[in-house]
């Protein structure tokens, strides 16, 4: 960090400390030339995600969207709204941390479902069938199957 007293570019961190809900990290710093005090801030960046759907349109993610995806899939399941978060925020932490800011949809879809058949089969298949649009009852009858073949 450079020093906004002299120009150096080295200084020592003497004391952190979160602030803002620890949005941000307040930094006390020590120039190690001229050994004046100064305070710096740290932030999180957070690079937006982008969604690339099946028509080729792009827009940002969206969390709620997610969130009521999944409610209707559990819709009179035993799945609680805490369940459903914890897992929303699972998949938007994991695409936080891809090195991709561009995601399909058809990726998200995938990772919801991975999710969705650990939590309740039921709602697993309910979304598959939104989502891979069952166009007959034995394409329901192939999820099934694939679906009992694995336990």
């Amino acid at each position: 960090m450079k020093c906004p007293f002299c120009g150096y570019e080295e200084s020592k961190v003497i004391d952190s400390r979160p602030t803002d809900e620890g949005e941000k990290i307040r930094r006390r710093r020590e120039c190690i030339s001229c050994g004046k005090r100064f305070t710096t801030y740290e932030i999180i960046e957070s690079v937006p995600i982008v969604v690339v759907k099946k028509d080729k349109s792009r827009q940002a993610f969206d969390r709620v969207k997610l969130f009521n995806g999944m409610l209707r899939a559990c819709e009179k399941r035993p799945v609680s709204i805490e369940q459903l978060d914890k897992v929303v925020s699972e998949i938007e932490a994991d695409l936080q941390n891809s090195l991709d800011r561009e995601v399909t949809s058809v990726h998200i879809g995938e990772l919801v479902m991975d999710k969705l058949k650990e939590l309740d089969e039921v709602a697993y298949v309910r979304f598959a069938s939104v989502y891979r649009q069952f166009k007959d009852i034995n394409t329901f009858m192939d999820e099934l199957a694939k679906l009992l073949g694995e336990k």
